[in-house]
């Protein structure tokens, strides 16, 4: 099935595995609870037992170094899409209310990226994210 909209989460390559992991589900959380129409219905097994939703498409990760992040970072913000991002300070706050203050502390340009998460229609999406590798 060919989707109309697509979702990227971009991350930082060089940053240790636990952080890549650590910051992908929370940019996937962004996606989910700030994009309306991206998660399907609940699941439920033979049992009957209920399990919570997830996305309806594929979640592409990709992986780059700092300065395609900030040049893809620069795209997507230029474009009508769904953005989230993660800084190199949210690593070191303890909660929603810091890592917002964190991000608004800093202007767009001077952010210290560390990964980004991206939706929106697939033409659109994949020109923020040419040139990137999927991450391996």
């Amino acid at each position: 099935m060919r989707f109309d909209t697509k979702i990227a989460i971009v991350v930082r390559a060089d940053l240790p595995t636990w952080q890549r992991l650590n910051m992908t589900a929370f940019l996937a959380s962004a996606v989910a609870g700030g994009r309306d129409g991206v998660l399907g219905q609940p699941y439920e097994d033979g049992s009957g037992r209920a399990y919570l939703p997830m996305f309806r498409q594929p979640v592409l990760i990709f992986g780059a170094s700092g300065e395609d992040l900030r040049r893809t970072w620069e795209r997507a913000v230029g474009r009508p899409v769904g953005v989230a991002v993660f800084t190199d300070e949210l690593f070191s706050t303890g909660n929603d209310e810091d890592n917002r203050a964190a991000v608004r502390a800093v202007p767009g340009e001077k952010l210290a990226l560390a990964g980004l998460a991206l939706h929106g229609r697939r033409p659109d999406i994949d020109k923020i994210v040419k040139g990137l590798s999927l991450h391996p």
